[in-house]
């Protein structure tokens, strides 16, 4: 270790005095060197302790005493489902990357677009309300279990159900069986007054990314269109809990008044100009104060269905299914890595003709290299 003047001005500068004579100098001498010796030593110990802080962590250990890995999502491949239909309700196959313009903030995307995932395996989530007037929808509900082979894909997968009022609980686990799905949903029980969505989705994606990773994640939302009571979760922590996951949300809601069915059609949905101004994520909390299941399905490109009708539930279902087994998957790596919620935008290059549906946002964690 070299010293510089700093240190070297803390080391005690003793002086033996002159008068000193024999063994009364060298002991003054000797124990000059010993202060100084020590001192060196405590110098090094210090400085092994910085540098061992600094670059040898002990990184966080799990339950099981392994240590604990976070995967950030502006470390890795950004997935983006996208949906292509025709104005007449086909899907449009058949497209490759260079049909695909993703933007990132703004910011031109290098784009892929995986392997058809129409024979992966789904793990699909049905989040159903059970509480305030939803029990005038039990009949419907019972009905929705054999609908769910479309998003499995013919045994290729697994579901389960969630159900909540006040509270999420876990109806159904995962099985490949819709008919013991089914008859859990026969029996569904009136909860009390709540409807708190944000906890039940929070509570079904946390099921969703306990599932094997070479799923695709599906949770299906039955409900009204407006959170009442949650408290597990803010708006702000769900927005960043589905952006930082693959999972798509589909919302099928049952309490959507005409007049705002209506405005959904024509784009509405906004809170007024002003919101502009504001950052992406309080426009997105925003909208999930006005409508909770619309923008979570916005946000993770998956769709809004509201019905009305007796067997509204079992079509919105239906076309829901069909849809999300005939998603493109497009894939691209960020390169703007700044952490927050960061706004996509999906376009076509040339004028097929058709509609795109696609996730439109992801959130970015802090790059853990730069901490």
């Amino acid at each position: 270790m070299r010293l510089n003047a700093t240190s070297a001005r803390l080391l005690p500068m003793v002086q033996v005095p002159l008068h000193c004579r024999g063994s009364v100098a060298r002991h003054c001498r000797s124990s000059a060197a010993r202060w100084r010796t020590c001192f060196l030593h405590a110098c090094l110990a210090y400085a092994g302790l910085i540098g061992f802080s600094s670059h040898a962590q002990t990184p966080p250990l799990s339950a099981e005493g392994q240590p604990t890995t976070t995967l950030h999502v502006n470390t890795s491949v950004v997935l983006v489902p996208t949906l292509v239909e025709k104005h007449s309700g086909e899907v449009l196959y058949g497209l490759t990357a260079k049909d695909f313009r993703v933007e990132d903030n703004g910011v031109p995307q290098e784009v892929r677009v995986e392997d058809d995932l129409d024979s992966q395996p789904v793990s699909v989530v049905v989040a159903i309300e059970r509480g305030r007037t939803s029990l005038l929808q039990f009949q419907k509900f019972s009905r929705i279990g054999p609908l769910l082979e479309l998003f499995m894909g013919g045994g290729h997968g697994d579901a389960a159900v969630v159900t909540f009022d006040s509270a999420p609980e876990l109806l159904q686990d995962f099985t490949p069986d819709t008919d013991a799905v089914t008859g859990k949903l026969q029996h569904l029980e009136p909860g009390d007054g709540g409807a708190a969505i944000l906890d039940a989705v929070a509570y079904s994606v946390d099921l969703l990314d306990n599932q094997p990773k070479d799923r695709r994640r599906v949770l299906l939302l039955i409900s009204e269109s407006r959170d009442h009571g949650s408290h597990l979760v803010n708006e702000q922590g769900l927005v960043q809990r589905i952006g930082e996951t693959n999972t798509l949300v589909l919302s099928v809601t049952y309490s959507a008044s005409k007049s705002e069915f209506l405005n959904d059609l024509k784009g509405g949905g906004t809170v007024g100009p002003t919101m502009n101004l504001l950052s992406p994520l309080m426009m997105a909390v925003a909208a999930m104060h006005k409508n909770v299941a619309r923008q979570l399905a916005v946000m993770s490109g998956g769709e809004y269905a509201p019905y009305t009708r007796e067997r509204g539930l079992e079509e919105s279902i239906a076309a829901t299914a069909r849809h999300a087994r005939n998603r493109y998957l497009l894939s691209f790596r960020p390169g703007d890595r700044t952490p927050g919620l960061h706004q996509l935008r999906v376009r076509l290059t040339q004028d097929y003709g058709a509609d795109v549906v696609a996730r439109s946002s992801y959130w970015a964690d802090a790059d853990p290299q730069s901490r």
